[in-house]
């Protein structure tokens, strides 16, 4: 296979699975969308405004899947059907979680599903580290806003367990 070919088919992986990661995304951003009961719940005065949700998801669903095609593309080199395993559960609890707190309006059950996403998402980047340690990195930021909606989600349920 000449390197154009293998260039061709290199971008075409990373971007199908930045298209897949997307689309998940969509999934969970359509089932997310506050109603009178969220916009009801006590918060915390540091919840960020809802327009920044958008914006740093689609940021974050494309870091995700890029991370993804890396580790995909180096499937000869380095398989690991574990890697990208793992990375469709995070995936798979990630759409999970708005339907629990928004469509279940239930915030301890979402918050206890957050924290198997968080942990998911912590082995995912230790097993993309080990095969290209850029995937990896691009999957910090991700953790960082999980690890920050985990927090939150904690203090929304704290704040109405008396409305439950």
């Amino acid at each position: 296979m000449d390197t154009n070919t293998h260039n061709k088919k290199y971008h075409l992986g990373v971007f199908l699975w930045v298209i897949v990661t997307l689309a998940v995304g969509l999934v969970a951003g359509m089932v997310s969308r506050p109603d009178a009961w969220y916009s009801a719940l006590s918060k915390p005065v540091w919840n960020p405004p809802a327009w920044i949700f958008a914006p740093v998801w689609i940021l974050l669903y494309t870091l995700m899947g890029i991370a993804a095609g890396f580790i995909w593309q180096r499937r000869v080199i380095s398989p690991s059907p574990l890697a990208l395993s793992l990375y469709v559960i995070q995936l798979i609890l990630n759409i999970i979680w708005p339907l629990i707190f928004f469509c279940m309006r239930n915030p301890g059950l979402a918050f206890a599903e957050i924290c198997l996403l968080w942990i998911s998402i912590v082995a995912t980047i230790f097993i993309f580290w080990r095969i290209y340690l850029p995937a990896g990195f691009l999957l910090i930021p991700y953790l960082l806003w999980v690890s920050f909606a985990v927090v939150l989600n904690f203090t929304i349920w704290r704040m109405n367990i008396s409305a439950a």
